[in-house]
């Protein structure tokens, strides 16, 4: 089998604009539907680009550094050419390596007639989903939302606060007291604090019984992070966008600057990585939380190599307002359990809207 044809086709993607400052999203974008053509008549699917960032920006990198690599290639030769991807990384981006990856496993998987997570090693076939809220003005919209996946049969809810201490805390201990002591809850901090006050926040969510919390310090900060892990209790997760993405990884564990490791297909560049990495810190007998991918079809990508893990504990739906779905016919779904069921059709086993697609297409790259 051959690699014939690569090809981004282009498609409008327009969706209000939500969060705030600089968690902004929406917007007029474009999504980019990465096609890999065979010769057996096997085609395999990645979608390029997300609500903050549009596949047009990156659809040019992955033709000109990419495309001439795949072209006559064996399709199954995943991690081959996935290192030859990776020693582009200084001209493409991830999530041009990524969306490939995903396609390269779509390929895989339908010439085998099974579901990805299959041929990776299924480990589950349901995973408990927590809904991921945007950045809100007032603490009141996080208590309502809150709440109301408490009410759906939804077991956690993560905060992405406002960025400052003092605020955070209070939205913290606000949600805590609406939702009550069993619901589940998370505090992203998205890099927002220097050490101290990172210790400050990080000791008044232990008091609330925090299950983790994330990114409080810039991810190069590997200095503050064993400081900030010898501090507190609560389980720290960093490494979402470590510097070198997998292979930059191992210094977090060694050093225990981090509890739990995280990656997703976009960040850390495909499936074939991302098992990796979770492999990885099993090894070290560690969690890893695999990040939103950005895009619909990342996030089944994502939730694959989830079936395929045994060391993680949730499948994250972000935004929680669902402004991150489009593209596909029938997108992933959180059942009335507050579960996510494993994909059962092959390949990556979800279907493009490929009428939505058309109607607004803007542009095939090739």
């Amino acid at each position: 089998m051959k690699i014939i044809d690569v090809t981004v086709t282009l498609t409008k993607w327009e969706t209000p604009r939500w969060g705030s400052g600089t968690s902004s999203f929406g917007g007029d974008k474009q999504l980019g539907i990465v096609t890999i053509k065979t010769d057996e008549g096997f085609d395999g699917y990645g979608f390029l680009g997300s609500s903050r960032l549009g596949g047009d920006t990156m659809a040019g990198t992955l033709i000109e550094f990419v495309k001439p690599m795949l072209l006559g290639t064996d399709p199954l030769d995943i991690h081959r050419i996935w290192g030859q991807m990776w020693r582009q990384n200084r001209n493409i981006r991830t999530d041009v390596i990524g969306a490939v990856d995903i396609a390269l496993w779509d390929i895989a998987g339908k010439r085998a007639n099974l579901p990805i997570h299959r041929l990776l090693g299924t480990a589950r076939h349901q995973i408990p989903a927590y809904a991921s809220s945007p950045t809100y003005p007032d603490v009141d919209t996080y208590i309502q939302e809150a709440l109301k996946f408490q009410e759906m049969g939804w077991s956690a809810y993560k905060i992405h606060p406002q960025g400052d201490p003092l605020a955070d805390i209070e939205i913290s201990r606000q949600v805590r007291d609406a939702v009550g002591p069993d619901m589940i809850l998370m505090l992203d901090c998205m890099w927002s604090y220097y050490y101290e006050d990172a210790v400050r926040v990080g000791r008044a969510i232990e008091e609330l019984n925090y299950y983790w919390y994330e990114d409080p310090l810039v991810e190069e900060d590997l200095y503050n992070y064993v400081k900030l892990n010898q501090k507190l209790d609560i389980p720290i997760m960093s490494t979402e966008y470590t510097p070198g993405r997998f292979y930059g990884v191992p210094p977090w564990i060694t050093n225990n600057a981090t509890d739990i490791l995280r990656g997703d297909v976009a960040v850390t560049g495909g499936i074939t990585p991302l098992i990796k990495l979770t492999h990885l810190a099993d090894g070290f007998r560690m969690k890893c939380e695999l990040h939103h991918g950005g895009n619909s079809l990342n996030n089944v990508a994502n939730l694959h190599v989830i079936m395929a893990t045994p060391n993680t504990d949730f499948y994250e739906v972000f935004p929680s307002t669902g402004a991150n779905k489009y593209g596909l016919i029938q997108d992933v779904e959180v059942n009335s359990n507050g579960m996510v069921l494993a994909p059962t059709e092959p390949g990556l086993g979800y279907e493009i809207d490929w009428e939505l697609v058309n109607r607004n297409l803007v542009a095939i790259a090739s």
